[in-house]
């Protein structure tokens, strides 16, 4: 039974004197990921994290790890001491567990990070595979395009012998670059936008604004589902529910319904900067795409971003809708999107927006609305929940 796994990460690796508080960033979270299992023990150990599984399922730790941004690949291993002959023992066995009844081809990569081992790469490789053939006959090597690749990796603290590299999320560890918002709407595009400002290793906290009884309970089910998933990859969401539904009626009746997606949005980043001068985020994300609909084109954008200082900040602002699809459909959130429960987005939808307000005919629109009394008013009524990766509280 495989009683390691070692786990690698890519990027981490080039921030120099930070590599450390990177490492440390990415232990805690596979921690977090890992909480199933207490038994498992995690080490730091050359560039590698070194996964003790002590009994736990090696399938299901490895399928946990695979979405804990940070790492870029898994691979259970065999650990045994150094001495030639033993790994040579243990890398016989591993080939005969792969295919029992059917030889096959392989060949022996090695790699000797242990530069006091007496053998180079080359002469561990030619004597392992040498061993491998005698212990397994009909099976034979091929070079180029073997049907099972045996790694073999020299290091101080033993030889680690594997025959696969599991692909994993990678970036860089949540947690390691701050804590952002991110307006969550019921759509398609905010959790992909979410998910990759995770991936470049800020912690999110999503803020949706709520419209009841414009909005049904279970538009907000929806919202609380994709936060959700969010949080299965490897980290922690908390969810800000804003009541807006003061908001979107004083904009209805004060302010010109060409110009309403547009004021709408205005407010949205108004609270959502609150929100986070409040929580000491900082920076805002959305999941806008250029040109995708009226307020998202550069005009638009320029006059809403008008209203705070804060960056804000658009994952999928050059991506088309068929990229950002394949992406939802990737991470797990576009099912949840696409159920039929309108957001306060899609709803009061004017029968021609405008696509190119200025500034200055958004504040004549604006001149009506008590902006400060509404902000006011939606903060008070903001709740909060907390998605971890497997619960809620």
């Amino acid at each position: 039974m495989v009683e390691h796994v070692i786990a690698r990460y890519g990027e981490i690796s080039l921030k120099g004197k930070n590599r450390s508080d990177f490492e440390r960033v990415l232990v805690r979270n596979m921690q977090r990921a890992l909480e199933l299992w207490p038994q498992v023990r995690l080490e730091r150990t050359s560039g590698r994290i070194m996964v003790t599984l002590n009994e736990a399922p090696a399938d299901e730790v490895i399928a946990r790890l695979r979405k804990v941004f940070g790492i870029i690949s898994l691979s259970p291993v065999e650990v045994t001491d150094t001495e030639i002959s033993r790994v040579i023992e243990v890398a016989a066995r591993f080939v005969q567990e792969q295919t029992k009844d059917h030889p096959q081809t392989f060949k022996v990569e090695a790699r000797r990070p242990n530069k006091q081992y007496p053998l180079n790469s080359m002469e561990i490789a030619a004597q392992v595979g040498a061993g491998i053939l005698k212990a397994n006959p009909g099976w034979s090597v091929d070079v180029h395009t073997p049907d099972l690749t045996v790694f073999v990796e020299l290091r101080s603290e033993g030889a680690f012998i594997y025959g696969e590299k599991v692909p994993a999320v990678g970036g860089l560890p949540v947690g390691s670059g701050g804590r952002v918002g991110l307006l969550l709407s019921g759509g398609i595009d905010s959790p992909v936008a979410g998910w990759l400002a995770m991936k470049r290793g800020v912690e999110l906290e999503a803020i949706h604004f709520h419209s009841f009884p414009f909005t049904s309970e279970r538009a907000l089910q929806k919202v609380e589902t994709l936060a959700g998933i969010l949080a299965q990859w490897g980290t922690r969401v908390r969810l800000h529910t804003v009541h807006f539904t003061d908001v979107q009626t004083a904009i209805r009746k004060h302010c010109p319904e060409n110009l309403g997606i547009t004021i709408m949005r205005r407010m949205m980043l108004r609270i959502a900067a609150e929100i986070s001068s409040q929580r000491r985020l900082l920076a805002l994300v959305t999941g806008e795409s250029l040109g995708q609909v009226a307020s998202q084109t550069l005009e638009s954008i320029h006059v809403i971003n008008e209203v705070t200082h804060l960056p804000v900040l658009r994952p999928l602002i050059a991506e088309d809708k068929v990229d950002i699809i394949r992406r939802s459909r990737e991470i797990g959130t576009y099912e949840t999107s696409i159920l039929p429960f309108e957001d306060c987005c899609t709803i009061f939808v004017p029968k021609s927006p405008r696509t190119r307000p200025t500034l200055t005919e958004v504040y004549d629109a604006e001149k009506n609305l008590p902006v400060d009394e509404l902000v006011r008013g939606a903060i008070e009524r903001t709740t909060l929940k907390t998605f971890l990766m497997d619960h809620e509280v």
